[in-house]
């Protein structure tokens, strides 16, 4: 079993299910009265990895990956078909009550808040659920009205907030009783760029200030890089990648962009004696050139063009993951203290802070 002072143990997880199969049409519906079949589905296999207190972790794949089904053992809503999981010291599907203290779970896509009551109300349920005191209530209350600015809005009802308000409501009646590990999937969906923000900025807070092991699962590629610097990496269930997020861009992209915004045109030709031109247009162009030849690239093209601006950016992170998810990046695990598929996870003592 992984080390016991990890925040998060996990060791050879699989949990599978058997889904009823039958053909389309009248017919099979029939004889599937008689004789149902049956197909085992994998929807999590041989998955390990540990995480230490504190730690923000991302935890991405493609959809079907496994990725809710994982979260929801180590949440305690599943139990695994096979291997072993801690998380605080405790077994999850136990659902001992100093599991449920330490734990919260936000689903994007799903929510506690009562629609016709005002948060106030959720947070008051809370409150009593988790049996806690006056003086906490109102300091952790504190707490989160200063961090989240929810002291006006908790008082309308649920159904009047937009879905940028609920989200930062929602965050608050899950932690109103001071989670040590916070399971987030999806919490930013459907929200739009400021709100994407300001969600992010609490998530960051409030592990910096509490000391909180963040495991974060989420599409948009912005919050993971802006939160994560340490992503484990799922795809049909089996462990791909675990390490700096950094190192897999290098390892998936070993390049860098470079973009231009030039003072008077320019002529492409020019460009490309440094690298690949994706882009060109309006005075604008963006470079992709090897990353061992980007100081002299960019020494040249100051000498050779009349440049008001120059950014240097990494590849979006989205096209790294659909590039290793098509299995072009399958030499990703061999540098940086990551783990391809099939390969044991990194010990919690190597992880990023």
């Amino acid at each position: 079993m992984p080390e016991a002072s990890s925040a998060i143990a996990v060791e050879s997880l699989s949990k599978t299910y058997q889904v009823h199969e039958r053909a389309a049409g009248f017919a099979a519906t029939v004889r599937s009265v008689f004789r149902r079949r049956t197909k085992t589905v994998h929807a999590v296999e041989d998955l390990s990895f540990s995480i230490a207190p504190g730690e923000r972790v991302g935890f991405l794949g493609p959809n079907g990956a496994g990725k809710t089904t994982t979260l929801k053992v180590l949440s305690g809503l599943l139990h695994p078909t096979g291997g072993r999981v801690a998380v605080a010291g405790f077994v999850p599907q136990h659902r001992e009550p100093g599991f449920l203290q330490r734990i919260t779970l936000v689903m994007g896509q799903k929510q506690q808040l009562l629609w016709d009551l005002p948060p106030a109300e959720t947070f008051a349920l809370n409150r009593a659920i988790y049996g806690i005191s006056d003086a906490d209530y109102r300091q952790t209350m504190g707490e989160l009205e200063e961090l989240l600015g929810i002291a006006v809005i908790a008082t309308k009802p649920t159904r009047q907030l937009s879905l940028g308000e609920r989200m930062k409501c929602e965050l608050a009646a899950a932690l109103l009783h001071r989670p040590e590990i916070l399971f987030l999937d999806e919490p930013t969906i459907g929200l739009d760029v400021a709100m994407q923000l300001s969600v992010r900025d609490f998530i960051r807070r409030y592990n910096e200030q509490r000391r909180a092991t963040i495991v974060l699962t989420s599409h948009y590629m912005d919050d993971v890089a802006a939160l994560c610097p340490r992503i484990i990496v799922i795809d049909k269930g089996r462990l791909r990648y675990d390490g700096d997020l950094s190192a897999l861009v290098r390892s998936v992209r070993p390049h860098k962009r470079i973009a231009l915004h030039f003072g008077s045109a320019v002529d492409r030709a020019l460009l490309e004696r440094v690298g690949t031109v994706l882009s060109l247009e309006a005075g604008r162009a963006l470079l992709q050139v090897p990353q061992e030849e980007l100081r002299p690239a960019m020494s040249w093209l100051l000498g050779q063009a009349d440049i008001a601006d120059l950014t240097v950016e990494d590849p979006p992170l989205e096209e790294v993951m659909r590039e290793l998810f098509a299995g072009r990046g399958g030499e990703a695990g061999e540098e940086g203290g990551k783990a391809p598929a099939g390969e044991p996870a990194r010990p919690a003592a190597e992880a990023a802070p």
